[in-house]
């Protein structure tokens, strides 16, 4: 199953296809005793997929055909013992994907020229990945972060070990002169091609990093490299070898930090643009002013969602299921402040106050 959604990744996705381009979203839980009822729910909205294919008259027999075995290989593909809150299957001729979300999605099926990628883009505006890059003297190891976890990625050739005769890291630890290990021209290098690498991971897939290492290690890698020296630095020794949780628990109260900076820096702007006139709150209002391009930056609570009907242009509250209702209208938002370039941040529930779960300051 896919997580990491790339721009070159989303633009592909974004691509028009031969007519049906599928889409089957489903929530999915990640414990007991919610989880129980995720393998019967998959099961249906994938039979509602192939009942829409077979009553679609543009669908040709042959293309039905193809589409179906296609819903079935990525169905088989799925692996609810690590499912997260949201699944996305796409399905089109010649091609499926399946991808889990640390987002809730709706329960829903889109036959369309184009696959639904905005509950995508939204999960990954939530969950804010990043990279963290662990170094040593002679190992360097790059781990995958967001939804309050790590995990070791081996884009662009890591881990890149150091294969050196005779050396004895654990030994240079215990008699202390790990410091004139991080000045040898050798070590030098190593770091330069660590840093190289990480250069080439974030060209593909740009995201805020972190490195974590001894201080020496860490003043070295500022002196050699150049990608790595503008990440935040994390003087923590030992993490190149270690599993998720020890990085985890070293980057957590820096990340905790920093989001607690971020929705500070959000209030105050947010109180800014209400005496300036450029705020605005609610699904409504913020719906027309994305769709003029004139949000610069949004607010969203983590776990707000809004189930609305379009009324004469406006959006008013509906019930789910309700003949016309869009559930993924929050989605829909992010999705489009994010291609008109503006910034998306969410905060923690409760944040916003009176502004029912979502603000923004406008440009204009």
């Amino acid at each position: 199953m896919e997580h990491a959604l790339s721009p070159a990744t989303l633009a592909e996705l974004r691509r028009p296809r031969p007519y049906p381009a599928v889409s089957v979203l489903t929530p999915t839980h990640r414990r007991e005793p919610e989880n129980g009822q995720d393998p019967v729910r998959l099961r249906n909205v994938v039979t509602e997929a192939k009942k829409r294919l077979e009553s679609d008259p543009e669908v040709t027999r042959e293309r039905r055909a193809e589409v179906v075995a296609q819903l079935d290989r990525a169905l088989s593909e799925v692996d609810l013992t690590h499912a997260e809150d949201g699944l996305v299957i796409f399905a089109a001729p010649g091609e499926h994907q399946v991808w889990s979300l640390a987002r809730s999605v709706p329960e829903r099926v889109v036959l369309s020229d184009t696959f639904l990628t905005r509950n995508l883009v939204s999960a990954q505006a939530a969950e804010r990945p990043f990279w963290v890059l662990s170094v040593s003297a002679d190992r360097a190891t790059l781990w995958s972060g967001g939804d309050g976890r790590v995990v070791e990625d081996r884009a662009g050739g890591f881990p890149l070990i150091r294969s050196r005769p005779n050396f004895d890291a654990e030994r240079q630890m215990r008699v202390g002169d790990m410091p004139s290990t991080f000045r040898d021209e050798g070590t030098r290098h190593f770091l330069r091609e660590a840093d190289t690498r990480l250069g080439t991971v974030l060209r593909d897939h740009p995201r805020p990093v972190y490195v974590t290492g001894e201080q020496a290690a860490l003043s070295l890698l500022d002196e050699a490299g150049s990608v790595a020296r503008s990440a935040v630095h994390v003087p923590h020794g030992g993490l190149a070898n270690a599993g998720p949780e020890a990085v985890w628990q070293a980057l957590e109260p820096v990340l905790a930090a920093e989001a607690h900076r971020d929705t500070t820096e959000v209030i105050r702007e947010l109180i800014s643009a209400r005496g300036h006139k450029t705020f605005a709150a609610g699904v409504d209002e913020l719906w027309q002013t994305v769709r003029e391009g004139r949000v610069r930056l949004l607010a969203v609570e983590e776990n707000f969602r809004a189930t609305v009907r379009d009324e004469g242009g406006h959006l008013l509250p509906a019930e789910p299921g309700e003949t016309g209702a869009r559930d993924d209208i929050v989605d829909e938002i992010v999705e489009r402040c994010l291609e008109t370039g503006a910034e998306v941040r969410f905060v923690p529930d409760g944040t916003l106050g009176d502004a029912s779960g979502i603000a923004g300051v406008l440009r204009y």
